[in-house]
C-alpha cells in the first residue's frame, strides 16, 4: 500500500449536523507514502471546545498502520482536550487496525501510592541492616585480601606498584593540597571570630587561642580533611573503579590472573594513608594562621601573644592525637571507595547511585570512628 503507482493527498473538512454536532470528514489515502501531508492537516486542526466531534473515515481510499496511528493519535489528543471523539464508518477491518493499535498504547500514568505500615517499615528496616551486613562482609572481605596482598609484598617488595601509589598520591595529596588549605584557613578563621566574639564579653579573649589551638589540632583538622578527601578522592576512586567495571576492566584482570586487590585497591589505599596525615598537618598549620590573623585583626592579639598563649595551651600530644588518627580515616575512606566502585553494575545510573553512597557512607564512618578515638583517648587520658 505504501508503494502506489499513485496517491490521493489526504484531505478533511467538516460537516456540521445541528448545533451540538460536527463531524471531522476524513478523505484520500492515509498510508506511510502521504503521512507527512496528513500530518501537516492535522496540525492545522481547530474544533469548537464545546461540540461533539465525530472522526468519519468512511471517505478514506486507502489506510494503513500509519494513518491510522495518526488518527488514533488526534483522538487521543481531542479527548485529553475534554472532547468526546468518536470513529464512524469504520469497516470490520480497520476497526481490527484500530484495536490493535489501541492495544499497544501505553497505558496511562498512574503514581504508586504508599501508605505507611508498621510491617512496611520493618520489611525497609530489615532491608537496611541486611544491605549494612553485606557492606559489612565486603569490606572486612577486602580487608582481609588487603592483608593477604601486604604480607606478599613484603615478602616481595618487587611487587609492590610504586608509580601506581605514586600517581594516586599525587592526586589525592598534592592535588589536594590548595583546597584543604583554603578550608582550614577560613574554618580557623571563623572559630577565632566566633570564640572572640563571646569570650571578649567576659574579659576572657585571650582564652580563643587556646580553644582555636585545642579544637583545631585535636579534632576539627583530621575531621574536615577526611571529609573533604572522602568527597574528593574517594569518589574519583569509585568512579574510576566503578567505570573499570562498566568496561569489564575488572573481569579482564580476573582472566589474566592479576589480583584485583594488589593492581587496583592497594595502590589508592597506601597512597591515601599516606596523603591524610600530610594533608592534617597542612590543614592545622593553615587554620592556626587563619586564627592567629583574625585574632590579631579582630582582638588586637599581636602575633607574638598568640604564638605564646598558643605554646601555653597545646602539647605534642594535641598534634598527635589528631594526626595519629588520620592514617585510620584514610582506610576507611579508601576501603568504602573501593567497595562501593567494585559494586558498580553497568549503566551510569548504578555508577552515579555507588559513587553518592561512597561519600555518604566515608562521612559517616569517619564521624563514627573519631567519636571512638575519642572515647579512646579520654580512657587513656590523653
Amino acid at each position: 500500500m505504501a508503494f502506489l503507482e499513485k496517491n490521493i493527498a489526504p484531505d478533511m473538512e467538516f460537516e456540521a449536523d445541528g448545533p451540538e454536532h460536527q463531524f471531522l470528514a476524513l478523505s484520500g489515502d492515509w498510508t506511510v507514502s502521504t503521512i507527512g501531508d496528513a500530518e501537516k492537516l492535522i496540525e492545522k486542526l481547530n474544533v469548537g471546545k464545546d461540540r461533539l466531534t465525530c472522526i468519519d473515515v468512511s471517505k478514506i481510499e486507502h489506510l494503513d498502520t500509519s494513518g491510522a496511528w495518526l488518527i488514533h493519535r488526534t483522538r487521543g489528543r481531542l479527548e485529553f482536550e475534554g472532547r468526546r471523539v468518536g470513529l464512524t464508518g469504520v469497516t470490520p477491518i480497520r476497526q481490527t487496525l484500530f484495536d490493535e493499535i489501541d492495544r499497544h498504547h501505553p497505558p496511562s500514568y498512574r503514581p504508586e501510592r504508599s501508605v505507611f505500615s508498621i510491617a512496611g517499615f520493618l520489611e525497609a528496616t530489615g532491608r537496611q541492616m541486611v544491605d549494612a551486613g553485606k557492606d559489612a562482609m565486603a569490606m572486612l572481605h577486602i580487608l582481609g585480601s588487603l592483608g593477604l596482598v601486604l604480607s606478599t609484598v613484603l615478602l616481595h617488595p618487587k611487587r609492590l606498584r610504586s608509580i601506581s601509589i605514586a600517581v594516586q598520591f599525587d592526586r589525592s595529596c598534592i592535588g589536594a593540597v590548595p583546597i584543604v588549605a583554603l578550608m582550614s584557613f577560613l574554618i580557623g578563621a571563623i572559630i577565632s571570630q566566633q570564640g572572640g566574639f563571646y569570650l571578649r564579653q567576659f574579659g576572657a579573649d585571650i582564652f580563643v587561642v587556646d580553644l582555636a589551638g585545642i579544637l583545631v589540632l585535636r579534632e576539627i583538622g583530621v575531621i574536615l580533611t577526611a571529609i573533604m578527601v572522602a568527597g574528593r578522592s574517594g569518589s574519583a576512586f569509585t568512579a574510576e573503579l566503578g567505570a573499570m567495571r562498566m568496561q569489564e576492566e575488572v573481569d579482564a584482570l580476573h582472566v589474566i590472573g592479576l589480583s584485583v586487590t594488589e593492581v587496583l585497591v592497594l595502590p589508592r589505599i597506601l597512597a591515601l594513608m599516606i596523603a591524610l596525615p600530610i594533608l592534617t598537618f597542612v590543614a592545622d598549620m593553615s587554620a592556626l594562621f587563619g586564627s592567629g590573623l583574625v585574632t590579631w585583626a579582630y582582638l588586637d592579639i599581636p602575633p607574638a601573644a598568640f604564638l605564646t598563649q598558643l605554646q601555653a595551651a597545646i602539647t605534642t600530644e594535641t598534634l598527635v592525637v589528631g594526626l595519629v588518627k588520620a592514617p585510620f580515616m584514610a582506610l576507611i575512606v579508601g576501603l568504602i571507595a573501593c567497595v562501593e566502585g567494585l559494586k558498580v553494575e553497568g549503566s551510569s545510573e548504578s555508577l552515579g547511585r555507588h559513587t553518592t553512597m561512597s561519600v555518604v557512607k566515608a562521612i559517616f564512618l569517619v564521624i563514627v570512628v573519631d567519636g571512638f578515638f575519642a572515647i579512646f583517648f579520654a580512657a587513656i587520658g590523653v
